[in-house]
């Protein structure tokens, strides 16, 4: 196996956190979280208020980040979703007899070709096996969630509920370093249309009114109703509240008409497995609070 100082992931860990990414420990050498699970929490500490996720305790902090490295070698962990990034990860064929079939890149290509955009310039880490991830920051107001071959075979990509194994760390295939040393790029509009779930499109395009919406309006009710859609069981109530909350602002400036948004939500809601009675409660009750919300800061 491939070894890393202490001091080496250490650093990479405060270079991480100094550009505002959220990162947490890995398992020395490996990808998973060196974090306790709920199984065995023991309820101090962060947790003194109940259990506390990987997610919930990545941090910035620079004295936090000192003591959690201070005697083993973890790998470093960046939590996308805090980090306000979406990252793409772009993977190789696993297994004999796959030399000639297309690895993620060759189909990210294609997938850029086929909607007449260029492979965007962004921050790219090559990973031990081959892949690579591609960073991008996330637009603010969307939140978006984790996808699995949404965008093709071997990509996937990480937002919120996701994380990526930081440049600098190392595993027995070897270790993950920047390729293309940039500023992450914004993640590009288009993609979000990609992504969106079947249900909101419908209800975009197949209205007998045109729906005058912007592109970044649309991009973002497609993202939203998509994190509704993957969100995990146990987490589908919250992620469809934060979706409402999310999109309000859109109604309350008129980007977006209310009835559409409430259409997609509860067909994505109801997609996730939610009844429909708690779907619609969840979503009167995100869209009012950030309708009023929005309303009075353009008032104010």
């Amino acid at each position: 196996m491939a070894h890393q100082s202490a001091s080496a992931l250490l650093t990479a860990a405060l270079d991480a956190a100094a550009l505002g990414w959220s990162v947490f420990p890995l398992r020395p050498g490996h990808k998973r979280p060196a974090l306790h699970g709920a199984d065995h929490c023991p309820g101090l500490g962060d947790c003194a208020g109940g259990h506390r996720k990987w997610e919930d305790r990545a941090t910035c902090d620079p004295d936090r980040i000192r003591r959690a490295w201070d005697r083993l070698p973890f790998n470093v962990g960046i939590a996308t979703g805090p980090s306000a990034l979406v990252v793409v990860d772009l993977d190789v064929p696993k297994g004999k007899g796959s030399s000639d079939a297309p690895c993620g890149a060759d189909t990210f290509g294609a997938l850029c070709e086929r909607a007449g955009q260029a492979v965007p310039s962004t921050l790219c880490v090559r990973t031990p096996s081959g892949g690579s991830h591609l960073y991008f920051t996330a637009p603010d107001g969307v939140r978006l969630g984790n996808s699995a071959g949404r965008l093709g075979k071997l990509i996937d990509t990480r937002a919120w509920g996701g994380y990526v194994v930081a440049p600098g760390s190392v595993t027995a295939a070897g270790a993950y370093e920047v390729t293309d040393p940039v500023a992450p790029a914004p993640f590009p509009t288009w993609l979000y249309g990609l992504l969106a779930p079947k249900q909101a499109l419908r209800i975009l395009t197949g209205r007998p009114s045109a729906v005058k919406s912007g592109r970044y309006a649309t991009a973002a009710l497609h993202a939203e109703t998509a994190s509704v859609e993957c969100a995990a069981q146990g987490e589908r109530n919250g992620t469809l509240l934060r979706a409402a909350r999310a999109l309000g602002r859109f109604i309350a400036v008129g980007d977006l008409p209310r009835d559409v948004v409430e259409e997609a939500l509860q067909a994505a809601g109801e997609s996730a497995g939610m009844p429909s009675a708690e779907c619609r409660t969840t979503i009167r009750s995100g869209l009012n609070w950030s309708i009023a919300r929005n309303t009075m800061r353009r008032t104010a």
